[in-house]
């Protein structure tokens, strides 16, 4: 299937997710599903629900049909974290939408059960950056459109997963020029995308420097502003931002101004920590 379209130098997991709602930064993972794909073909699967310690919404509940009474019970994300951490090791990643949503709730559920998840040293393959860099439309009508099928598991974990298996391989298929390597699909798609900085995209690279994604001082760098208008950055560290963004800020607080900074981030020692512990 995909491989024969896509040379790969270490496994590439296909990963993903239903949660809570739609904030990467607050929402939970209540289900997650990955494919690996060994570069000799081979497949493993690893399909997990979790009860996310706090109720899912009707409207989630609309479009992944996951209830509270289907959760209760399960462990929490956090009980399986290490094993899922150990499948995902030495993996490049692919998805759909996974650089916009999965990528960054999966990163935030690792740091709540305080294991650190590095993406910089992975490859990232996104099916809905090519998709919509050619036929600007969303999972199912992919399906349709590179696979000649209807996606009718959508909002499935495990199925999701899988049509965008397929629909990356349609997707091959149809365009010669795209790159024939997950390396090559990175760079052209997905390089710049530092995962490891803010996966709330407050905080973006731009020529390789942390810069303002949002509001008036969009544009300026944290160096800039540390000079020029330092209020700024202390504000930040003050508001209603996640530790994230104020770990990468409090870095470049003028050094008279240290004792504002953040600590270094450490995960909440309660197993259950509410979301005014994680994100005061």
């Amino acid at each position: 299937m995909i491989e024969k379209f896509l040379s790969m130098d270490r496994p590439l997991v296909v990963f993903d997710t239903e949660t809570t709602g739609t904030n990467p930064r607050l929402d939970r993972i209540v289900e997650i599903a990955c494919v690996k794909i060994h570069p000799d073909g081979r497949r493993e699967q690893w399909v997990r629900r979790f009860d996310p310690g706090t109720r899912i919404p009707a409207a989630s509940t609309a479009v992944h049909r996951i209830t509270d009474r289907d959760v209760a019970g399960l462990p929490r994300f956090r009980e399986s974290a290490r094993e899922l951490l150990a499948f995902l090791e030495g993996c490049d990643l692919a998805g759909y939408n996974m650089t916009g949503f999965d990528l960054p709730v999966l990163r935030n559920e690792f740091y709540r059960a305080g294991l650190e998840f590095e993406v910089k040293e992975r490859r990232l393959v996104d099916g809905q950056r090519i998709f919509f860099s050619r036929e600007p439309r969303n999972l199912s009508a992919a399906a349709r459109f590179y696979c000649d099928a209807e996606h009718d598991g959508a909002h499935g974990a495990l199925a999701d997963a899988v049509m965008t298996l397929r629909v990356i391989a349609g997707e091959l298929d149809r365009y010669a020029d795209l790159p024939r390597s997950v390396a090559g699909l990175h760079e052209q798609f997905c390089a710049g995308i530092d995962q490891d900085m803010d996966p709330e995209g407050r905080i973006r690279l731009i020529n390789g420097e942390p810069t303002i994604n949002f509001g008036r001082h969009r544009g300026r760098t944290l160096r800039a502003l540390s000079h020029e208008e330092p209020g700024v950055l202390k504000w930040i560290l003050r508001g209603d931002f996640s530790r994230f963004v104020k770990e990468i800020v409090g870095k470049f607080l003028p050094k008279d101004e240290g004792a504002a900074a953040p600590a270094k981030m450490t995960p909440p020692a309660d197993p259950r920590p509410t979301m005014g512990d994680l994100f005061e």
